[in-house]
């Protein structure tokens, strides 16, 4: 009775806009995916279980900011980028620790990845380098906090122009596609599980079948 409350809460609270331009949250993932979303393909309605994990990563959010707050660090938060052509974004927090600039990315995780994270996930290691890019700041810090038991790990990171050059060029390639109604191909090195939980999958996989 309660949970079906909730459910329906969290199901009539989603709202999805329409995608006009890249974010930076978009590096790393599946270009096709993306595609899909620029050209209103229809998806499936995320569940009300994965819209809570997204409202618990908010919470988590607002709770490290308070400590960073509280420890007087902080420059700015919820950063926008410069304007660019094709691409927005905002970092989660610009810092100073001992009288140098960070950019701070703030990343919640599963017990059982954040066991195993031994170094930054890749997409969000590109998040950050673009993030490193647009401010002109050539060091930033990634942040995890375990999700079941707020244990910290965190990852000092250095600029690297060639990493952020390939991941424009990528976005550049994926414009050029939109624009030209060209699909993109699935990614030969995607992770199984971004395909099963994809909210496009039925999509992909008509698209698959007719090949």
């Amino acid at each position: 009775m309660l949970k079906e409350l909730i459910d329906q809460f969290y199901a009539d609270s989603f709202k999805d806009k329409d995608k006009e331009h890249f974010y930076i949250t978009d590096a790393g993932k599946c270009p096709r995916a993306i595609y899909f979303k620029f050209k209103k393909y229809p998806k499936k309605q995320p569940e009300p279980r994965i819209l809570r994990i997204f409202d618990s990563g908010d919470y988590t959010h607002m709770r490290i900011m308070s400590v960073l707050f509280g420890l007087g660090i902080v420059r700015s938060v919820e950063v926008k980028i410069p304007p660019q052509e094709i691409i927005s974004g905002r970092a989660d927090a610009i810092i100073d620790i001992d009288g140098k600039p960070y950019v701070v990315e703030i990343k919640s995780s599963s017990q059982y990845k954040f066991a195993n994270l031994d170094k930054p996930e890749p997409d969000h290691m590109k998040q950050i380098q673009l993030y490193l890019h647009f401010f002109k700041i050539p060091q930033g810090i990634l942040l995890y906090e375990d999700k079941n038991t707020q244990d910290l790990k965190e990852f000092p990171v250095e600029y690297d122009p060639f990493l952020v050059q390939n991941v424009l060029r990528d976005f550049k390639t994926l414009k050029e596609q939109i624009d030209k109604n060209i699909i993109p191909p699935i990614p030969k090195d995607i992770e199984p599980w971004r395909c099963e939980y994809c909210e496009y999958r039925e999509e992909c996989q008509k698209i698959e079948k007719s090949k």
